[in-house]
């Protein structure tokens, strides 16, 4: 008997034992490391759509900037508890201009016309804006731009407010693929 419940507590502190571990190495993880994210809505369409299931890179940012093209996650400045989903499409610094159609950005370097794949929808085409960006901030636009609250409506995103970018997609399965919908040449 007393051998029984010997192995019920060696069992008992192997269970707290494990458990406590796990607490250790996820809990860092999750907080710091990488969250999931699940798309809501057609802001994104082609490129994400309703129910994709990402994994958010949330340390790169800690060792470099958010670069052009790379798919983001950031609490919505509006309203801070809410989380959306926007490629980013201009720099700190830079001007960006939507004239007729088409988007500039207007660099250090100078003018670049900027090529969208990935742009879908016909409303954006008839509105002309200009933005300056200040130090920090980041002009960021749905890939569906009929559909897509984004930087052309509310603004600028502040760079305290972008969470990480889509780091890995996890379903739909026939789509996993690490880095989903980023354009690293932009």
């Amino acid at each position: 008997m007393e051998e029984e419940n010997n192995k019920d507590k060696a069992t008992w502190g192997e269970i707290i034992r494990f458990a406590l571990i796990t607490l250790i190495i996820v809990v860092p993880i999750r907080a710091y490391v990488a969250q999931p994210f699940i798309v809501n809505g057609a802001s994104m369409s082609p490129t994400f759509e309703n129910g994709h299931y990402l994994i958010v890179d949330e340390i790169s940012y800690f060792f470099r900037q958010p670069k052009r093209g790379e798919v983001v996650i950031f609490r919505y400045p509006k309203e801070p508890n809410k989380f959306f989903i926007k490629r980013i499409i201009g720099l700190p610094g830079e001007t960006v201009t939507i004239k007729e159609g088409q988007t500039f950005i207007e660099t250090e370097d100078g003018i670049l016309e900027l090529k969208e794949p990935y742009a879908v929808g016909q409303n954006y085409l008839k509105q002309n804006l200009e933005t300056t960006l200040e130090t920090g901030e980041y002009f960021v636009m749905g890939d569906n731009r009929d559909y897509s609250l984004d930087s052309r409506i509310w603004g600028p995103v502040d760079y305290r407010l972008i969470k990480g970018r889509a780091f890995l997609r996890l379903f739909p399965f026939n789509q996993i693929g690490l880095k989903p919908g980023h354009l690293e040449d932009l």
